[in-house]
């Protein structure tokens, strides 16, 4: 069973803004809470950025029920690439980002330790037809259950925090982007659970970029959030 729960990005409420090309964030491993994922089961620490087709390009924490845990590259929701030079450990912070490229015709994951200033990234070329025009950012977390019908305890506290999206800052250099803030954040699940094992934290402004914890709890939604600042 596919469970998930978390919020769009915006800003002023709903409003998402035009012309983003890249979104980012920054996700900090706190604490290990313990593997209570079931059999066959994993769970994903999202980063997501859809099209105006409503195509998903994603980089994730993945956390399995083997304690095999990495970042992943997603496209369309197919698995593209495991990151294998950075990998998530406790106390560690990781700066991710999703760059929709279209002179290039690709999309570009890069995840950077920000401790060990270690960086990876992986490009996917694309085929025509893809729009290179975002619709909507989300944030959140994802269970896929192979042994039953309920979201599980998750596997780390950790913090999401520089909540990002990008604009293009030279049209004729797609390297030239530009990062912006959000001042919102709008609830979101699939509407399959009543409620879920873990709690939204602490959600507020950091270094001028919405900021937030996830541990364990309960919920029945994402973070309704609107920035004063």
């Amino acid at each position: 069973m596919h469970f998930w729960v978390g919020s769009f990005c915006g800003i002023n409420r709903s409003v998402y803004p035009t012309g983003v090309i890249a979104v980012s964030d920054i996700i900090t491993l706190i604490e290990d809470l313990g593997n209570q994922i079931p059999d066959k089961s994993w769970m994903l620490y999202l980063l997501e950025i859809f099209n105006s087709q409503n195509i998903a390009s994603e980089l994730n924490l993945i956390c399995q029920f083997d304690n095999q845990d990495y970042f992943e590259a997603i496209f369309d929701g197919t698995n593209r690439y495991r990151f294998k030079q950075v990998l998530p450990s406790v106390s560690h912070s990781y700066l991710r980002q999703i760059i929709m490229n279209s002179q290039k015709n690709s999309i570009e994951y890069i995840i950077k330790d920000q401790t060990t200033k270690q960086t990876e990234r992986f490009d996917i070329s694309l085929g025509m037809g893809f729009i290179f025009k975002s619709q909507n950012h989300f944030t959140g977390i994802e269970w896929w259950n192979r042994s039953g019908n309920f979201p599980y305890p998750i596997r780390y506290h950790v913090e999401i925090s520089q909540l990002m999206y990008g604009l293009s800052d030279n049209p004729s250099d797609p390297e030239s982007i530009v990062y912006r803030q959000y001042n919102a954040l709008v609830p979101n699940n699939e509407g399959h659970a009543v409620q879920y094992p873990i709690s939204f934290q602490n959600t507020r402004i950091k270094d001028g970029y919405i900021c937030y914890n996830i541990s364990l709890g309960s919920c029945k939604t994402g973070i309704s959030y609107l920035s004063k600042e």
